[in-house]
């Protein structure tokens, strides 16, 4: 078997918690690319980080092998692997904690809060669940075994150990990991629960809501029950079969029970990314699954709490 060739050590530090980028460079068959300038200047053109690069490289902070500073002129190699750290514009700071639920020498488990996204993405880059831990917990090789929706609040499974990593990862692929949530949406009498609902979700790239397409071969499957009414509100167990992208509130949706606070399901209205008066009200509750590495049955419950069911009218206001 061809064994995969290694990536040499980042010459570069984390900066908190955020790995640095790493680019292989391509073969240039053609010779296209006379130094290494002309690469990078082609690669990001047409880009937001096409002046960013061009800064970085002037500035000398873009390295290679060993922590040589590389400049625009220099020859371009293919096959070497260059690095850097993206400039990146302040971002606003989450305000919610995030709280550990299950620590070992193997595994994490936490309580991520509403409006933290799990791993750098886009604009949010420190302010993820990811690049805290790594900071607050001094674990900066720590990896995400799966994700969870930034809007989403509730439980987060990372390991710890990077030769862990695969193996926890492995349990979410091949669905070997009970999930449940719980959410808020108002109470329909005529939505006969419960109920398994199948469909085919597509979630294209850029476009902010994912799609059910008519007829076509289902690939996510949600059970929905009703636990409990308060007036017009109800409150649901969610039970994921399968982990397409915001599965569950499209599968909400198409009951006609969207999730309370969500921006996306049934109608785009784009708040701003730092207007946390009403949180999207679904939370991952529980998994459980037996631990690949260490052989024990584990089951967490989230600590955190849908606040609309206690005082929805607070929820509301934004209070």
């Amino acid at each position: 078997m061809r064994r995969r060739a290694q990536a040499p050590p980042s010459p570069l530090p984390q900066v908190s918690g955020i790995d640095p980028v790493r680019l292989r460079l391509p073969a240039d068959p053609d010779g296209q690319w006379p130094d290494l300038g002309h690469y990078l200047a082609a690669r990001y053109a047409g880009t937001r980080g096409a002046g960013s690069i061009a800064h970085l490289l002037r500035t000398g902070r873009v390295l290679g092998p060993g922590g040589r500073v590389l400049r625009p002129q220099d020859p371009y190699e293919p096959g070497a692997y260059v690095w850097f750290h993206r400039d990146m514009e302040p971002e606003p700071v989450v305000p919610f904690p995030l709280r550990v639920v299950h620590r070992d020498a193997h595994l994490l488990v936490v309580d991520k809060p509403h409006f933290l996204a799990t791993t750098p993405r886009g604009s949010h880059i420190t302010q993820t669940a990811l690049a805290r831990l790594r900071a607050e917990l001094d674990l900066p090789a720590l990896s995400p075994a799966h994700r969870l929706d930034r809007l989403t609040a509730g439980l987060v499974m990372f390991s710890i150990r990077p030769e862990d990593r695969g193996a926890y990862q492995l349990l979410f692929q091949e669905r070997q990991v009970h999930k449940e949530y719980e959410a808020l949406a108002r109470h329909d009498p005529a939505v006969a629960l419960p109920r398994t609902v199948r469909s085919h979700i597509e979630k294209t790239r850029g476009v902010m809501a994912a799609a059910e397409v008519p007829g076509a071969e289902p690939n996510a499957e949600s059970l929905v029950e009703l636990l409990d009414t308060r007036g017009e509100l109800g409150r649901y167990r969610l039970t994921p079969h399968t982990g397409r992208t915001h599965q569950l509130r499209v599968h909400m949706n198409s009951l006609g029970l969207a999730i309370l606070g969500d921006p996306v399901y049934p109608q785009v209205t784009d708040p701003a990314p730092d207007d946390y008066r009403r949180p999207l009200q679904l939370l991952a509750r529980s998994v459980s699954f037996t631990d690949p590495v260490t052989g024990a049955p584990h089951r967490f419950e989230s600590g955190l709490a849908l606040r609309a069911w206690e005082d929805l009218a607070a929820w509301e206001a934004g209070t």
